[in-house]
């Protein structure tokens, strides 16, 4: 069992940046790929960026390629998404998820463990 903890979200200005963070406890952390998803009201959870359970491959969806980085700490049990330049569209509740698996995953069927979510609004 893996429990996951995010933080870090909040209230920020377009063109603004967040770092969240999700800090899991449990079972070995260094084992799993992370992912980052997020969920807007009245849509599905989508894909946003995931890294492979030893940082060394990372994914992200088209729409945040050069805006986000997905980061890992094994040592701190500790998974990054740093979000630059945002945007009102990136609004969402961002989740973090891992699975049982070394290499990373884009669709959330493919997660075993989630967090609760951290919420990010970007006003314009």
């Amino acid at each position: 069992q893996v429990q996951l903890v995010e933080s870090g979200g909040g209230l920020v200005q377009a063109g603004g940046s967040l770092r969240l963070s999700c800090a899991a406890s449990g079972r070995t952390f260094s084992i799993y790929a992370m992912g980052w998803f997020r969920q807007a009201p009245g849509k599905e959870r989508e894909f946003v960026a995931a890294i492979s359970w030893r940082g060394g491959s990372t994914d992200y969806a088209d729409s945040v390629k050069g805006r986000f980085t997905v980061s890992r700490d094994n040592a701190k049990n500790t998974v990054y998404l740093q979000i630059n330049s945002l945007k009102p569209e990136d609004t969402a509740v961002y989740y973090c998820a891992a699975r049982r698996s070394a290499v990373t995953a884009t669709t959330p069927y493919e997660y075993d463990y989630w967090g609760q979510g951290t919420q990010v609004t970007v006003s314009s």
